[in-house]
C-alpha cells in the first residue's frame, strides 16, 4: 500500500461488546420495559420469591423457628400423603374435574370465537362481545349465589318449571351426582366468553385475500374456516392447550370450596380445599406444602410432555 493511500485508511471501529449491544437495545425500548416492570414485579414478587417456602415439604416446620433452623424430615411429608386413605380420593376428584374443564370447556372459546367471527354485523358483534365478557368480572361468590337462587329446591326457578312440568324436584346443589356438572357448569358461564378474547385476536391477524382467493376457486364457508382458519389458529390453540395443562390440577379453591356441601364432599374435595384444611385450619404447614409441592410437579411434567409432543407433530410449542 503507497503512502498516499494510507493516508486516506480510516481505521476500522472495534466491534461492539455484547454489553454494549444489550445496553443500546435496552436504551431504545426503554419505555416498552420501563411498562413491563408492574408485570415483572408482580411475578417476581408472588410466583418465585414465594418458591423459598418449598423447603417447608422437607421440613417439620416450626413458625418460632423459622426456616433455616425448623428440623428436615427428608420426605416424610411426601410418604404420608401417599399412603393416606384420601389421596386417591383427592387425585379422582382433582383429574375428573380436570378432564370435564378440558373436555367441554377448553373448546367452547373457540367455538364461540369462530362465530363471533363470521358475524359481519358490527354493531351486533361488539354488542355480543361485551355480553359474554361481563360474566368475568363477576366473583365466584355472586355466581355461586345466582346459581343457588336458581337451583335451590326452596323456591329456586329451575326447580319450581321443574316441578310444574314433572311434579318433582332434584337437589341440584346436594346431590353428588349433579356436583360436577354444576362445577364446569358455572366454568362455561363466567369464563367462556373472556375465554375468546385470544382467539379474536388470533383470527384479527388472518390475511383477507385468502378467503377471497378460496371464494373465487368456489369454496364456501365451511370450507373457508377449515381449510383457512382453523390453520392459521392452530398455534394459538395449541399454546393455550399446553398452558391449560400446566394448571391441570388447579380446580380453583374458591369456587370448590363455596360448592362444598357436607353431602357432595365425597365427589368435591380436591387438592386445592384439602391444603386449605391442612395447612389453615389444622396449621399443618409443611404436609399442606408437600401437597402443593406434589400438584405443581405433575402441571410441570404435564407442560414439559405436552410441549414436547407438540414440537414432534411439527408445532412451535411453548419454547
Amino acid at each position: 500500500m503507497s503512502t498516499l493511500q494510507k493516508k486516506y485508511v480510516q481505521p476500522t471501529a472495534a466491534a461492539p461488546s455484547r454489553w454494549q449491544g444489550w445496553g443500546k437495545a435496552l436504551l431504545k425500548d426503554r419505555w416498552l420495559y420501563f411498562m413491563a416492570l408492574p408485570g415483572l414485579a408482580y411475578f417476581l414478587v408472588f410466583k418465585y420469591v414465594p418458591m423459598y417456602g418449598l423447603i417447608m415439604a422437607f421440613q417439620d416446620f416450626k413458625p418460632h423457628l423459622g426456616f433455616m433452623d425448623s428440623p428436615w424430615v427428608g420426605m416424610k411429608h411426601f410418604e404420608r400423603f401417599f399412603s393416606e386413605d384420601q389421596f386417591w380420593m383427592l387425585f379422582r376428584n382433582t383429574a375428573l374435574l380436570a378432564v370435564y374443564n378440558l373436555v367441554f370447556f377448553f373448546p367452547l372459546p373457540i367455538i364461540l370465537a369462530l362465530m363471533l367471527n363470521e358475524v359481519r354485523l358490527e354493531r351486533y358483534k361488539r354488542f355480543v362481545q361485551t355480553l359474554v365478557y361481563i360474566p368475568h368480572f363477576v366473583s365466584w361468590v355472586v355466581v355461586v349465589g345466582i346459581f343457588y337462587i336458581l337451583f335451590t329446591t326452596e323456591g329456586g326457578a329451575v326447580n319450581e318449571l321443574l316441578f310444574m312440568m314433572t311434579g318433582e324436584k332434584i337437589p341440584f346443589l346436594l346431590e353428588p351426582d349433579w356436583f360436577r356438572t354444576m362445577i364446569v357448569g358455572q366454568s362455561i358461564w363466567k369464563e367462556v366468553g373472556w375465554g375468546t378474547i385470544i382467539f379474536l385476536a388470533a383470527l384479527a391477524g388472518v390475511d383477507l385475500q385468502l378467503y377471497e382467493a378460496a371464494r373465487m376457486d368456489g369454496a364456501g364457508r365451511w370450507r373457508q374456516l377449515w381449510h383457512i382458519t382453523l390453520p392459521a389458529i392452530r398455534s394459538t390453540i395449541v399454546i393455550l392447550l399446553i398452558l391449560r395443562l400446566g394448571n391441570f390440577l388447579d380446580s380453583g379453591f374458591e369456587h370448590i370450596f363455596l360448592m362444598l356441601t357436607p353431602t357432595n364432599r365425597e365427589v368435591g374435595e380436591v387438592f386445592d380445599t384439602y391444603v386449605y384444611v391442612k395447612g389453615l385450619t389444622q396449621g399443618q404447614f409443611s404436609y399442606s406444602a408437600a401437597v402443593g409441592l406434589f400438584k405443581s410437579a405433575v402441571g410441570l411434567v404435564l407442560v414439559l410432555s405436552a410441549n414436547w409432543l407438540a414440537k414432534r407433530f411439527g408445532e412451535e410449542g411453548v419454547y
